[in-house]
C-alpha cells in the first residue's frame, strides 16, 4: 500500500498536477492539505474516474484535508478532538481497509506566525491536542499514522539555510520541542529512518529562487505507530514535482507499507 502526503496549495489551481501525480507515483492513498475548497466545491468526479473514493473536510478559500483511496474507508471523522470552538478545517481521519487497517490521520498544522501572538499560541495549543490525540490511539495498539503538513523544521539539516529560520514560528524551540514530546511517545519518524542524508526537502517558497537554489524546507513528514512502523517497507520525495508548471509550494512525500 503506497500512501502520500501532498499540500497541493488549492485543489482548482493544481488539479492537472495531482491527476498527473497519482498515477505516475502508483498511489492508494493520497492525503491532501490547504484543499483551499468547501466539500460541495471539491470536484470528486475526475478522482473517482481514476478509482478513488473521496473524503474532504475542507472550508472556502482556507486550509482545508482530504483523502483519496482506491481501498475502503471506515469511521471516517473530522476535526481534531479537544476545542469544540476551532472552526478551522486542519484534521481528518479515517481507517484504510487493506490486508491490515491503518488508521490515517490527515493533518495541516497551523503555520503559527506572526511570532509572538494569538496564531503562535493557537499553533502550540493545536500541537498540544495532537499530542492528546496521538496519546489515545496509541492505547489502542493498533495500526496508525499521522502525516501532512506539520509546518514544523524538525532540526537545523531540514533546512538549506537554518539561520533564516530561527525567528520563525516553523523553527523556535517552542515549536520543535512540541514536535519531539510527540515523537518521544513511540513514533518513527519515516523519512530520517530510510533516509539520513541532508538537502531533502519538501518545500520552496515561490520567491526569491528558492528551488533553483535548492532552498528549501523539510516540513511534511509521517509519524508512524510502533505497529505501523513494523510495515513501513520505504519513504521517498517526489522532488520532481515542484520543477513542473504551475507546481505547489510543497512536493508529495509518500511511503510503501506491508498493509
Amino acid at each position: 500500500m503506497r500512501i502520500a502526503s501532498f499540500n497541493i496549495n488549492g485543489i482548482k489551481a493544481r488539479i492537472e498536477r495531482v491527476l498527473e501525480w497519482l498515477p505516475e507515483s502508483n498511489i492508494d492513498v493520497a492525503l491532501l492539505q490547504e484543499i483551499k475548497s468547501p466539500d460541495e466545491a471539491f470536484p470528486q468526479e475526475p478522482f473517482q474516474d481514476l478509482g478513488y473514493s473521496v473524503q474532504t473536510h475542507g472550508q472556502k478559500s482556507f486550509n482545508g484535508v482530504a483523502i483519496l483511496s482506491k481501498l475502503p474507508l471506515e469511521d471516517v471523522t473530522r476535526g481534531l478532538p479537544g476545542d469544540d470552538s476551532d472552526d478551522q478545517a486542519r484534521w481528518i481521519e479515517a481507517t484504510v481497509m487493506g490486508d491490515h487497517p491503518i488508521r490515517v490521520c490527515n493533518l495541516y498544522l497551523p503555520n503559527g506566525n506572526p511570532v509572538p501572538g494569538p496564531k503562535y499560541d493557537y499553533k502550540l495549543n493545536w500541537m498540544a491536542r495532537m499530542q492528546t490525540r496521538a496519546e489515545t490511539l496509541l492505547k489502542s495498539e493498533e495500526p496508525f499514522l499521522m502525516a501532512g503538513d506539520f509546518n514544523t523544521i524538525p532540526q537545523a539539516e531540514d533546512a538549506h539555510n537554518p539561520d533564516k529560520w530561527r525567528e520563525d514560528a516553523l523553527f523556535l524551540p517552542q515549536t520543535r520541542a512540541a514536535y519531539q514530546r510527540i515523537l518521544n511517545l513511540g513514533f518513527t519518524e519515516a523519512f530520517r529512518s530510510r533516509n539520513s542524508a541532508p538537502l531533502n526537502y519538501t518545500f520552496w517558497d515561490f520567491q526569491r529562487g528558492a528551488w533553483n537554489r535548492n532552498d528549501g524546507i523539510r516540513i511534511d513528514h509521517f509519524l508512524l505507530s510502533p505497529e505501523c512502523a513494523d510495515l513501513l517497507g520505504d519513504c521517498q520525495i517526489d522532488r520532481q514535482m515542484r520543477g513542473r508548471e504551475k507546481p505547489s509550494d510543497h512536493v508529495p512525500i509518500w511511503i510503501d507499507l506491508a498493509a
